[in-house]
């Protein structure tokens, strides 16, 4: 399915999707009541299993362990939400988040200063440790005006965890964030990722969803001036049981300014469910955009479920490009009669569409050991599907 809209879209179901420009946001999670489900942020989530996060009032010290690794003249600390440096970009969304913003014990920060351009990684690893103790979490990353730098937010262990990424980027920065969800089989985690680019900035977030009983991340860019640029990749490979789900909001409310969003999945056996939502606001004042989304789904086997669903809304008539595509499919079959026909045997060759299918946005992590990680992960994966 491929389109490219001139006025608000609607979901795939039909109704008019809400104005996410007059969404309500609030810091307070009792503003927000107990989802019920039904709810248009909550109705692919499956409830039962989110262990309490959008009711748990208080932090669990010891159920995450938060690791940086950073040369210098990187900068990191450990503080409270009175920090300045704390919830400048924050602006929930949902019950999860703000239960997350409410409840945290303390916040990480990591700042790369101005003018700093960085030869090696930040890492920042988040392990969770036991997933019967419901933890709240947030981390800053703050990329200073004229600074680039590469950050890899690592996910690991068993946790039952909600957190805000909060990530700043000044006027005339690069960043190239990585975050990886490599949890253990029986975590569950709700993350909102708070992203501001400022003005001539760039921001390339890979999000890469491999493990976790239930994962769901929920990425919002916003604009601080004119030449910014957003794009947003994302791969995810979804076992029998496990539900991955992405939720992007791009919110264009600066001139010229550009976004790119990419997500791909794999999706094998029973109970496998992925959900993509992508959000593209184009506002009146933000002339000049170029926008463009995609989100493509193989389905390896039978049993899996995949929910796509783009929608783009344009307030203004002067934009250079904006458009959106969505797909869902088994492997295709001329792909793999061109490969058999050449001597590949059939298993191998559908081991070499699903490398293909993920090649692209694999190699645009720019990092050679995340970037082997994931490739050592999703072989992994086609052995078990595809033996």
């Amino acid at each position: 399915m491929s389109a490219t809209l001139t006025a608000p879209s609607a979901h795939s179901h039909g109704a008019p999707v809400a104005d996410r420009g007059e969404r309500f946001h609030s810091r307070d999670p009792e503003a927000f009541g107990v989802p019920s489900g039904r709810e248009e942020d909550w109705r692919f989530t499956p409830m039962a299993r989110l262990r309490g996060l959008p009711t748990g009032t208080s932090d669990r010290p010891g159920a995450v362990q938060v690791d940086v690794v950073a040369p210098a003249p990187v900068s990191v600390a450990v503080t409270g939400r009175d920090d300045a440096r704390v919830g400048r970009h924050v602006e929930p969304s949902d019950v999860v988040a703000a239960r997350a913003w409410s409840s945290f014990a303390s916040a990480t920060v990591v700042e790369v200063p101005a003018g700093t351009e960085l030869s090696e990684p930040v890492t920042i690893a988040v392990k969770g440790l036991d997933p019967w103790q419901t933890s709240f979490g947030h981390l800053v990353i703050d990329v200073g005006r004229e600074a680039s730098a590469t950050v890899v937010v690592d996910y690991l262990g068993t946790a039952t965890h909600a957190d805000n990424l909060e990530v700043r980027v000044g006027d005339g920065g690069r960043l190239t964030l990585v975050n990886l969800h490599a949890w253990d089989d029986d975590a569950v985690h709700v993350s909102a990722h708070h992203l501001h680019v400022g003005r001539d900035a760039s921001l390339t977030q890979v999000v890469v969803t491999l493990g976790g009983d239930l994962v769901r991340v929920a990425p919002t860019v916003t604009y601080g001036g004119p030449g910014a640029a957003a794009n947003l990749y994302g791969l995810f490979f979804t076992d029998p049981g496990q539900h991955h789900e992405h939720r992007l909001f791009v919110d264009h409310s600066a001139p010229h300014c550009s976004s790119d969003v990419n997500y791909r999945g794999a999706l094998q056996g029973q109970g496998a469910h992925a959900v993509w939502i992508g959000d593209v606001l184009i506002r009146a004042a933000a002339i000049g955009t170029q926008t463009y989304e995609i989100n493509r789904n193989l389905l390896l086997t039978d049993g899996p479920r995949a929910d796509s669903v783009p929608n783009l809304e344009i307030e203004t008539g002067d934009v250079v490009s904006a458009g959106h595509a969505s797909a869902t499919g088994r492997f295709d079959a001329d792909q793999l009669f061109y490969l058999m026909a050449r001597g590949i045997p059939e298993i191998e060759a559908r081991r070499l569409v699903v490398r293909g299918f993920f090649a692209d946005l694999a190699g645009r992590i720019g990092v050679p050991a995340v970037e082997a990680r994931i490739s050592e992960a999703l072989e992994a994966e086609l052995e078990r599907t595809l033996a």
